[in-house]
C-alpha cells in the first residue's frame, strides 16, 4: 500500500511541472474601452471591441479565453465569453441603466484563461483595462409646469407686455431633451399670446364688462418636440375701471335641506367710486313662480294640509286621484307629483251624483289653486271651473265659477221660495293675478248674499255683482262638473260646453261652513323664502319691508355701511323637511339718490340664484308581529282583537359621515351602509283587507274616535280596510294604529283574515314597506279539532304569538318536551278526546306507569287536566310517523326497567341525552319556515269519525 501512495504523489508532481511549462503565457486585452449604452437598454457597444488574445494558442485550454472579470463597486455591468478560441466577449448590463440617475460609468476588465486543464487550475490573468460608459438619453420624460395653475389681474384696458411668466422643467438628463424649447396656448379664440420663455401678454384691450375672468390652458414642449402630459391652467383677472355697483357676491349659492336660514351674501358691499350717495334702495326678489305652485309648498293631499291647519271637516275633493271609488278623473291629464289637473279647452269631468249635495245651504266654501293665462282669439269665451246645471232637457246654470275676460266669476242661482224678487246672482273680481298665467290660490266664502273672494290670503270684494230671478223648482236632475259646462238643453244632444283651458288643483267644495281668514293663510302659505338674521342688528335708519310671502324685501337707508351689513344679514330659508330641489333665482336691484346731482350713479342689478340640493331620500320600515292567533270568543267580543298592538314604524337614511369622491365610492362598494334613523311626519297609513273584502253583516274594522283627539289625524273605513290620514308623527300614527280592533261576530265561519299595511309621506312621495299581517280564528269545538289543527300545519308562521281563553284549559306549557315518549303521550291525549271512559282509565293508567318509571325525569314536571283538552303543535319539531314512535316507546320502555339497575348511570345518561335533545331542538328551530310543512305527518287512521 505504501509504494502506491508514493507513485501516486510522484504522478502528481509531474503533471504540475508539465502544466506550467504548457500554460507559459498570460491573456491580452487593450488598455482601455470606451463605450455607449441606450438608457432602459442592455446592449453595450465597445471601441475597441472586446477581444483577449493569448499566445499559447492554439493549446487547449492554455490558449483559451474562459471569463471576463469586472473590478468595480457594484457595477451594473458584466462581461462573457462567446468564443473560448477566438477570444471574444461582450459587454451588457446586468439591469436597465437610468440615465437620470447616473450618466457615466469607469471601471476595471480583466481576461482570465482556461489554465492548463480542465480542471481549470493554473489560469492566468491579463493586465487591467479600463472600461468607461456613457449613458445615451431617451426622450422618456414629458415636460412639467412648476405650478398646479397661474394667476394675475389685469386692469381693462390696457395692453401688456408681459402678464406673467410660466416656467416648465424636464427630467431628461441630456440637454436636449431635458431643455424647454417652447411654450403654446391650447385655449383657442382668446386674446393673449406667449413666447418660447413662457411670457403671456394680451393681444388685445381687454373690457370687465365683456369677460370677468378668463381662463387658458398652456402646454410646455421640450427640444425632443414631447408634449407637457398635463396642461397647466392660467386665470387671467380682469379688473374694471371703477364703476360702481355690488361687489363680492356669488352667483350661486347652494342650500343642504335642514341648513335652516343660510346667508345670500355674506360679504357684498356696494362700490360707489365715491359718488355722493346720499340714500340707496334695494330690493330682493326670490323667484319661485316655477317651483311646485307658485314656490315650495307642502305637496300634502288637500284634506290632509285642512287638517293640519285647523280647517272644518267635510271638505269634497272634486280632483281627487284617480282610483276606483274616484274614477271621474282617470281621463283628464294630471302631472301625478304634484297633483295637478291641465285642461286643454277639450276635456271636462262629470261628478257622479251623491258626491256633493244637490242643494248647498246658504254658507260653503270653494277652494283651488289655479293657473291661468289670457284667452286664444279675438273673442273670449267663457271658461268654466266649476258648473252645477240641468242633467237634460234645459240649460239652467245653478252655480258656477268661471273666468271670462280674464275676470273671476262667481254664478249662484237660489231656488224660489216665498219673496219671488231680485237677488244677488253674479259677482265679477278683475285681477291681473287671474291671466299672469302664474299659480295662485283661490277660495270663495259664500255667506249669502256676501261673497268674498281670497286669493293668496288678501281679501278681495267683487267690483261688480248683478241681480237675477231665482230658478223655479223643477223635477229635473242637476249635473256637476269640472273643466266644463254640461248643457243639457237647447241643443240636439246633451254635451260639454264653455272649456276651460289652464291648470287646476286641490278643488274643493266644504258645504255648510266658511274658511276663516287665519286657516287660509296656512293653507297657501310657502315653505321657503326671504329671512332677515338679526333684526336687532341692522343699523339704525334701516326700512324694510316684505310682501305677504316673504318673496319679496325692500331695504331703504342713507349709509352705505349700514345697507352693506343689512345686505348681509339677508338670507334665504326653507322649512319643509323634504324641499323640492332644484334652482331659485334670485334678483338684487338697487336705486340711488345723490346730493344735488342732476345725474347720479346707476347700480346694475344683480342676477344670482339658490342651488337647492335634494333631500336624503327616508327609508319607512314597518314592523311589528306579523301572525297571531286568537279563539272566536274574541273576535265575537264587542271589543274584538287589536290588530297591530306592537307595530312599530321606523324611518331611516343613509349616513353620510363626509362627501366621498370617486376614489372613496371605488373602494366602499361593496362596503355596508350605515343608516341613522330619521324623524319625520306621515300622512297616511292605510290598513288594507288581502282577499276578499269585509262582510259588514258580520265583520268590521273599528276605531275609538277618542284616539284622534288631540292629534291632526282623522280616520275613514270601509269594506276594503281602514285609512288613517292627517299630517301627524310616526308615534302619534303608531299610537292610533295600536287601536285599530277587528271584530267578527260571526267567527265560526272562517279560519283566517290577511291585511296589508302601508304608509305614506308628502302624499305617495315615500311609502313605506308592505306590512302583511295573517290572523288567525280558532275554533276549539271536537268535530274541528283536526280540521283546526291540519289547517295551522299549513300556515308557515304558526307560532309567533297564540293566546288561549283562560276558560278552555287551566295550565299551557310553553315549549314542547323534547322527547320521543311525550309525543306518544300527546298523541294518545288526542285519542282519548274521541273515546270515552275506557280511553280515560287507559291513559291515566299509561301515564302513572311511566311517572314511576321515570321518576325524576321531565315527564313528572307535566300536569294533566282532561277536562278540557288542548293540543298545542310546534311545527319546528320534526316529527316521525306515529307507528314509528310507538316501536321506538316500546324499546325506551324496555331500555328504562334495564337501567333501574343503577339509578346513577341512568341519571347521568338522561342528563346527557337531555342536553343534546335541547342543541338538537335549538337547532331544528332555527330552519326555514319553507321546511316545516314537511316536518309534520299526521296519521289518522285510528282515529274514529
Amino acid at each position: 500500500m505504501k509504494p502506491c501512495r508514493e507513485w501516486a504523489l510522484l504522478l502528481l508532481g509531474v503533471g504540475s511541472l508539465l502544466a506550467a511549462k504548457v500554460n507559459k503565457h498570460k491573456p491580452w486585452i487593450e488598455t482601455s474601452y470606451h463605450g455607449v449604452i441606450t438608457e432602459n437598454n442592455d446592449t453595450v457597444i465597445l471601441d475597441p471591441p472586446l477581444v483577449a488574445l493569448d499566445k499559447d494558442a492554439p493549446v487547449p485550454y492554455a490558449g483559451e479565453i474562459c471569463a471576463f472579470k469586472i473590478h468595480g463597486q457594484e457595477m451594473p455591468f458584466e462581461a462573457i465569453v462567446l468564443n473560448k478560441t477566438s477570444g471574444e466577449g461582450r459587454l451588457r448590463a446586468r439591469s436597465p441603466i437610468d440615465c437620470e440617475l447616473q450618466k457615466e460609468y469607469t471601471f476595471i476588465i480583466q481576461a482570465y484563461d482556461c489554465g492548463a486543464g480542465p480542471s481549470g487550475t493554473n489560469w492566468k490573468k491579463s493586465h487591467k483595462a479600463v472600461v468607461h460608459i456613457q449613458v445615451k438619453d431617451v426622450n422618456e420624460f414629458a415636460p412639467t409646469f412648476k405650478e398646479a395653475s397661474y394667476k394675475a389681474t389685469v386692469t381693462e384696458g390696457k395692453i401688456y407686455d408681459s402678464i406673467l411668466q410660466v416656467e416648465a422643467m424636464d427630467e431628461d438628463c441630456s440637454p436636449q431633451y431635458s431643455q424647454i424649447c417652447n411654450y403654446e396656448i391650447v385655449t383657442t379664440n382668446v386674446p393673449f399670446a406667449i413666447d418660447r420663455n413662457g411670457n403671456i401678454r394680451n393681444t388685445e384691450k381687454l373690457s370687465y364688462d365683456k369677460q370677468h375672468q378668463y381662463e387658458i390652458m398652456v402646454t410646455a414642449l421640450d427640444c425632443g418636440q414631447k408634449r407637457a402630459t398635463e396642461d397647466v391652467l392660467v386665470r387671467v383677472e380682469v379688473k374694471p375701471v371703477c364703476k360702481p355697483g355690488w361687489q363680492d357676491w356669488n352667483k350661486r349659492i347652494e342650500y343642504k335641506p335642514g341648513s335652516g336660514s343660510i346667508p345670500l351674501f355674506p360679504s357684498i358691499h356696494l362700490e360707489t367710486c365715491d359718488g355722493p350717495v346720499s340714500s340707496i334702495q334695494t330690493t330682493i326678489e326670490l323667484q319661485t313662480n316655477y317651483i311646485g305652485k307658485g314656490c315650495d309648498r307642502e305637496t300634502y293631499s288637500e284634506k290632509s294640509l285642512q287638517k293640519l291647519c285647523g280647517a272644518s271637516s267635510g271638505a269634497i275633493d272634486l280632483l281627487p286621484t284617480p282610483s276606483a271609488a274616484t274614477n271621474w278623473t282617470a281621463g283628464l291629464l294630471i302631472d301625478s307629483n304634484d297633483m295637478i289637473f291641465k285642461f286643454d279647452g277639450k276635456q271636462g269631468a262629470k261628478i257622479p251624483d251623491g258626491i256633493v249635495p244637490k242643494n248647498l245651504t246658504d254658507q260653503f266654501t270653494i277652494t283651488m289653486w289655479m293657473k291661468h293665462g289670457p284667452s286664444p282669439g279675438l273673442r273670449a269665451e267663457k271658461e268654466t271651473i266649476l258648473c252645477n246645471s240641468d242633467k237634460t232637457e234645459m240649460n239652467r246654470h245653478h252655480y258656477a265659477l268661471y273666468v271670462h275676460n280674464c275676470r273671476l266669476v262667481f254664478l249662484l242661482r237660489k231656488d224660489f221660495d216665498q219673496a219671488d224678487t231680485f237677488r244677488p246672482a253674479e259677482f265679477h273680481w278683475k285681477l291681473d293675478q287671474i291671466c299672469d298665467k302664474e299659480w295662485h290660490y283661490y277660495v270663495v266664502n259664500v255667506e249669502f248674499p256676501l261673497v268674498t273672494l281670497y286669493m293668496d290670503g288678501t281679501t278681495y270684494e267683487p267690483y261688480l255683482v248683478t241681480n237675477d230671478w231665482p230658478i223655479h223648482p223643477s223635477h229635473i236632475a242637476m249635473q256637476l262638473t269640472v273643466g266644463a259646462c254640461w248643457q243639457g238643453g237647447e241643443v240636439t244632444k246633451p254635451r260639454f260646453a264653455q272649456y276651460f283651458r289652464g291648470s287646476l288643483a286641490s278643488l274643493t267644495i266644504r258645504p255648510g261652513k266658511i274658511e276663516s281668514q287665519k286657516v287660509i293663510s296656512c293653507l297657501q302659505a310657502c315653505k321657503e323664502g326671504l329671512d332677515i338674521n338679526s333684526l336687532e342688528s341692522l343699523g339704525q335708519g334701516i326700512k324694510y319691508h316684505f310682501n305677504p310671502s316673504q318673496s319679496v324685501l325692500v331695504m331703504e337707508g342713507d349709509d352705505i355701511e349700514n345697507i352693506n351689513q343689512a345686505l348681509q344679514k339677508v338670507s334665504y330659508i326653507n322649512s319643509r323637511q323634504f324641499p323640492t330641489s332644484g334652482i331659485r333665482r334670485l334678483k338684487v336691484s338697487s336705486k340711488v339718490q345723490c346730493f344735488g346731482e342732476d345725474i347720479c350713479i346707476s347700480i346694475p342689478d344683480i342676477d344670482a340664484y339658490v342651488m337647492v340640493f335634494q333631500a336624503k331620500e327616508p327609508k319607512i320600515t314597518i314592523s311589528g308581529m306579523d301572525h297571531f292567533a286568537r279563539p272566536a270568543t274574541q273576535f265575537e267580543n264587542e271589543r274584538g282583537v287589536n290588530l297591530l298592538p306592537d307595530i312599530r314604524i321606523v324611518s331611516t337614511v343613509p349616513k353620510m359621515e363626509h362627501p366621498p369622491d370617486f376614489k372613496e365610492t371605488t373602494d366602499r362598494v361593496h362596503k355596508p351602509v350605515t343608516l341613522e334613523e330619521m324623524h319625520h311626519n306621515l300622512d297616511f297609513c292605510d290598513i288594507l283587507v288581502i282577499g276578499a273584502e269585509l262582510d259588514p253583516k258580520q265583520e268590521c274594522l273599528e276605531l275609538d274616535r277618542k284616539e284622534l283627539e288631540g292629534k291632526h289625524l282623522d280616520a275613514t273605513n270601509s269594506t276594503a280596510g281602514y285609512s288613517v290620514y292627517g299630517v301627524d308623527t310616526m308615534k302619534n300614527y303608531e299610537q292610533v294604529l295600536q287601536q285599530v280592533r277587528y271584530r267578527n261576530w260571526h267567527a265560526s265561519s272562517i279560519f283566517d283574515r290577511k291585511f296589508r299595511i302601508k304608509c305614506s309621506e308628502l302624499n305617495g312621495r315615500y311609502t313605506s314597506n308592505e306590512f302583511n299581517l295573517e290572523v288567525n280564528i280558532l275554533h276549539n269545538s271536537n268535530s274541528n279539532i283536526m280540521e283546526y289543527v291540519n289547517h295551522m300545519v299549513i300556515q308557515p308562521q304558526f307560532l309567533q304569538s297564540i293566546h288561549h281563553p283562560e276558560e278552555s284549559i287551566n295550565s299551557i306549557h310553553s315549549s314542547v318536551l323534547p322527547s320521543v315518549a311525550t309525543i306518544v303521550i300527546v298523541i294518545c291525549v288526542s285519542i282519548l278526546v274521541f273515546i270515552v271512559a275506557l280511553g280515560v282509565y287507559r291513559i291515566r293508567s299509561a301515564y302513572q306507569f311511566s311517572s314511576k318509571e321515570n321518576e325524576g325525569s321531565k315527564e313528572n314536571e307535566m300536569d294533566w287536566d282532561d277536562s278540557a283538552l288542548t293540543i298545542t303543535v310546534n311545527p319546528m319539531e320534526k316529527y316521525e310517523e306515529p307507528h314509528h314512535a310507538e316501536e321506538e316507546s316500546e324499546e325506551e320502555e324496555a331500555e328504562d326497567e334495564e337501567d333501574d339497575t343503577s339509578s346513577a348511570e341512568s341519571d347521568e345518561s338522561e342528563e346527557e341525552e337531555e342536553e343534546e335533545e335541547e342543541e338538537a331542538i335549538g337547532n331544528k328551530q332555527n330552519k326555514q319556515n319553507t321546511t316545516r310543512q314537511d316536518q309534520l305527518e299526521w296519521d289518522d287512521s285510528t282515529l274514529p269519525y
